[in-house]
């Protein structure tokens, strides 16, 4: 990348921390305050379940259409042990300011739950958006899973393992239409961070092996057209062995995927780049909303 490619980026990065300096709270605050207010309307607190993490709000475009939207439900990361719906304002307008109704989720989080608890959450929240969303102006044929980090997991998972959305009595293949994967793991073995044995080694369930927890195991023929997208370089989640290994191994299985590298985004500046103030830095928010448009309805069976 030239040195005007990078200018640009480090600026964003700069004027983000002096503002967050200046008014005293975190970058992620920063990002929802200067979120646009015009583009959408919020409904927020909306029970998908019983338990108060539960819970989602619905990022609804402001002005409404001859059609029904396309859809989109959004898990945010942490490592599945941190994280809340109310820091990621900033994706839900950024979605629903190109005409997508969207749906940023809670779920619950370790040590509370472990693997499943969290993927049974996050089916959940998918199905009450497939009975429900055409209430609010969403098309529930073009319902798009999509995460980021942790969330990217959990989103693949509900697209490509078909036992979540078995156990709410709905099936990938007539639910999911498309998937989007930003910085997702999805093939991290071996596990050997203590916290990810912890959380994916449940005692609850020992028959439970690594490979049943990875993403692209159960990548097939049937799984939705996809869009990954990850940081050329990523510390924290690698991207070669993740988003290039599940793109790979979609395209084999004639899986419609599309795959972007970002050379200037890292791990967590990815998913930032959806806010305005480091747009710059990524074309995620283009990519992603051209995704989501671009795909074709899957039918209610």
């Amino acid at each position: 990348m030239s040195d005007s490619g990078v200018v640009m980026p480090l600026r964003c990065l700069a004027t983000l921390m002096l503002d967050s300096l200046r008014e005293g709270c975190s970058p992620i605050e920063v990002l929802n305050r200067r979120a646009p207010q015009h583009t959408h309307r919020r409904e927020a607190d909306i029970a998908y379940g019983e338990h108060p993490r539960q819970r989602l709000d619905l990022y609804l475009p402001a002005h409404a259409t001859a059609t029904a939207a396309p859809v989109v439900l959004f898990f945010y990361g942490g490592s599945w042990q941190s994280g809340e719906r109310a820091q990621y304002r900033f994706v839900g307008e950024a979605l629903a300011g190109r005409g997508i109704v969207t749906a940023v989720a809670d779920y619950r989080l370790f040590p509370e739950v472990r693997y499943s608890g969290f993927l049974h959450d996050s089916a959940l929240a998918l199905a009450w958006l497939r009975t429900r969303v055409a209430d609010h102006g969403g098309d529930p044929d073009r319902l798009v899973v999509a995460g980021h980090s942790a969330g990217a997991f959990n989103a693949a998972m509900l697209a490509l393992d078909a036992r979540w959305l078995g156990a709410v009595g709905l099936h990938p293949d007539a639910t999911v239409a498309g998937l989007v994967g930003i910085a997702g793991p999805y093939d991290f073995r071996p596990l050997i961070e203590r916290n990810l044995m912890a959380i994916f080694n449940p005692p609850e369930t020992p028959e439970t092996t690594p490979d049943d927890t990875q993403p692209i195991v159960y990548a097939s023929a049937s799984a939705p057209p996809a869009l990954l997208v990850a940081p050329r370089e990523d510390h924290i989640v690698y991207p070669g062995v993740n988003t290039g290994g599940l793109s790979a191994r979609l395209r084999q299985l004639g899986v419609a995927v599309t795959e972007r590298y970002y050379a200037s985004a890292n791990h967590y500046t990815i998913i930032g780049a959806m806010g305005v103030p480091l747009r710059p830095i990524a074309p995620v928010l283009e990519d992603v909303a051209g995704f989501v448009h671009a795909l074709p309805s899957r039918p209610l069976d």
